[in-house]
C-alpha cells in the first residue's frame, strides 16, 4: 500500500497552471530550481500529494505522484520501452492475473515488468530473462524506483532462444525480435491452457511467427491485433479529436497452449 505521505526518495512530479510537468526525486537539505526561483524538498517530504507548493518566489505548483503511464514515459531508459497503450492490451489479451507465473523476455527498461508485477500480485512471479546485462541493471532501477525491491521477481541472465529452463508456465510474454525461435521451447514450458503472447513492431516478423506457431501444433486460437489511441480537446464549444495520435506501435500475437 502507498503511504499517504511523500516521503524521501520517492519519485514526484511538480505541475505547473500550463499543466507542464517538472520529475524530481525528493531528498532532504535538496532544493528544485525553476527559472530562478526555488522550492525546497523539505517543504515536501511528509506532505501528501495534491497539495500545493510555493516557490521562493511565489510562484505555485500541484505536487502530485505519478501513475504507471506517466512514470514509464520519463524513467531512464536502456531499451525502449512498450508504450501504455499496449501495455493494457497485453495484460488483457495475455489475461495476467493474480497469483500466476509469467515468463517475459527480454525485461527491456523494466516497463512490462512493472505492469506484469502489479497484475499478478504477491502470490504471482515474475520470471525474466535479458542477455543485456546493462538492461537488466536499469530495468531493475527503475522497477526499484517506483514500486520497491520486488520480492517476486526473478531476473535471469539468460538467452531464450536457447532454452526455457522453468515448466507449467502460466504465461508467457515476448518482447524479442525473433519469438519464432521461442516457440519450440515455449510448447514444451507452457501449462495447458496457457497463454502464449509477442509483441512485434512490423508485419513481417508476425508472418513468421504465425507460420511457425501452425507448424510447431501444440498453439490454437492464433490472434493478430494492435490498438491505435486517438485522444480529444473538449473546451466549451471546441470539441474534436486531436491533431495527434498513437497509432501503430506494434502487432500482439496471441496463442493458447493445447494438448493435442
Amino acid at each position: 500500500m502507498i503511504a499517504k505521505e511523500l516521503k524521501e526518495g520517492e519519485w514526484i512530479h511538480l505541475i505547473d497552471y500550463k499543466e507542464r510537468v517538472y520529475t524530481l526525486v525528493l531528498k532532504k537539505g535538496a532544493r528544485f530550481q525553476y527559472s530562478g526561483q526555488f522550492l525546497a524538498h523539505d517543504e515536501v517530504i511528509g506532505k501528501p500529494e495534491g497539495i500545493k507548493v510555493v516557490f521562493s518566489s511565489g510562484k505555485e505548483m500541484t505536487v502530485l505522484r505519478p501513475t504507471y503511464s506517466e512514470y514509464v514515459l520519463k524513467m531512464p531508459r536502456g531499451a525502449q520501452i512498450i508504450y501504455p497503450k499496449d501495455t493494457g492490451q497485453i495484460l488483457m489479451l495475455a489475461d495476467i492475473y493474480p497469483g500466476a507465473t509469467v515468463l517475459e523476455a527480454g525485461i527491456g527498461s523494466g516497463a512490462l515488468s512493472m505492469a506484469i508485477l502489479r497484475c499478478i500480485g504477491p502470490a504471482g512471479t515474475l520470471i525474466s530473462y535479458e542477455t543485456r546485462e546493462d538492461f537488466a541493471k536499469r530495468a531493475l532501477l527503475n522497477i526499484e524506483q517506483y514500486m520497491g525491491p520486488p520480492t517476486n521477481l526473478i531476473l535471469k541472465h539468460q538467452d531464450i532462444y536457447k532454452e526455457i529452463t522453468e515448466q507449467d508456465l502460466d504465461r508467457i510474454v515476448l518482447d524479442v525480435p525473433e519469438p519464432w525461435q521461442v516457440v519450440p521451447h515455449a510448447r514444451i514450458s507452457l501449462r495447458t491452457g496457457g497463454v502464449f503472447l509477442s509483441y512485434l513492431p512490423t508485419i513481417v516478423q508476425v508472418i513468421q511467427l504465425v507460420e511457425t506457431l501452425r507448424r510447431e501444433k501444440g498453439f490454437s486460437q492464433i490472434n493478430v491485433s494492435e490498438s491505435l489511441v486517438r485522444e480529444w480537446k473538449v473546451d466549451g464549444q471546441s470539441v474534436r479529436p486531436d491533431h495527434r495520435m498513437v497509432a501503430h506501435t506494434a502487432f500482439l500475437t496471441t496463442a493458447r497452449r493445447i494438448n493435442y
